[in-house]
């Protein structure tokens, strides 16, 4: 097999399963875990890198609400069978790179391992990371170069994959909806949410040898659940969050 097939059929097979895959990081905060220490033994000092982290993926969730806010019906889904897209989406954010959702998701998983103040861990992730996507993305590319062909290489040319441009930016094509971005990306909000809290309350508690849980962090897990429930709710039992067209 050509390594060019190779390199498409395993990108195929990894955004199959790109969901459940990196689970299988779990083992490196696992470690990050067993030596876990405040900052300079200060609590409070070390809840507000915690702030800072969260700040971090928050900032990758927020790149993709707004880039599946602003896209149309048929791209920049979460289906996980097969690739599709019923149009090539070249405008807006994706005028100043072509894969913005993982930007995304990299700053998602960035926030969370620089909880851990280990520099060889975010340099390890960062590195799976980028070998883990490189093949979803050019699985991805190789689909859109075949059923849109030179629409799709004269964007490809001018566009940097994953490091936004910082000019040539293009008006969306379609308006921002923020019911589209809520619809998409709520658990994605959940799932930071909750993931810090649950990592905060198991590293205070293996440090200070006893069951720890921050009030805010409580407050900040319960909120989110409320949150997820009521737009899972919406979701699933009204046309709310859909938009025509979105």
């Amino acid at each position: 097999m050509k390594m060019i097939s190779s390199y498409e059929k395993s990108g195929g097979w990894l955004f199959r399963y790109r969901s459940f895959l990196p689970l299988l990081a779990a083992p490196l905060f696992i470690a990050g875990l067993r030596s876990f220490e405040y900052i300079e033994h200060s609590h409070f000092k070390t809840e507000l890198w915690g702030m800072v982290c969260l700040f971090v993926s928050l900032l990758g969730l927020a790149v993709r609400f707004f880039s599946v806010g602003s896209a149309p019906r048929g791209t920049s889904g979460r289906n996980t069978k097969s690739q599709k897209a019923e149009t090539l989406n070249t405008t807006g954010i994706y005028s100043i790179m072509r894969h913005p959702l993982y930007l995304g998701n990299y700053l998602g998983m960035l926030g969370f391992c620089m909880f851990f103040r280990n520099l060889w861990l975010v340099l390890l992730a960062t590195c799976l990371f980028a070998l883990y996507y490189e093949r979803i993305m050019f699985a991805e590319e190789a689909f859109l170069s075949k059923r849109f062909g030179e629409v799709f290489e004269n964007w490809a040319a001018v566009t940097p994959s994953i490091f936004p441009r910082m000019k040539g930016w293009i008006s969306p094509q379609h308006s921002f909806s923020w019911r589209t971005g809520l619809r998409r990306e709520y658990t994605g909000f959940f799932l930071v949410i909750g993931g810090f809290a649950i990592l905060d309350t198991v590293a205070d508690s293996i440090h200070e040898s006893r069951w720890h849980v921050d009030f805010h962090w409580a407050i900040a897990f319960a909120g989110a659940s409320v949150v997820y429930l009521v737009l899972r709710s919406i979701k699933k039992h009204s046309d709310f969050l859909h938009v025509e067209g979105r």
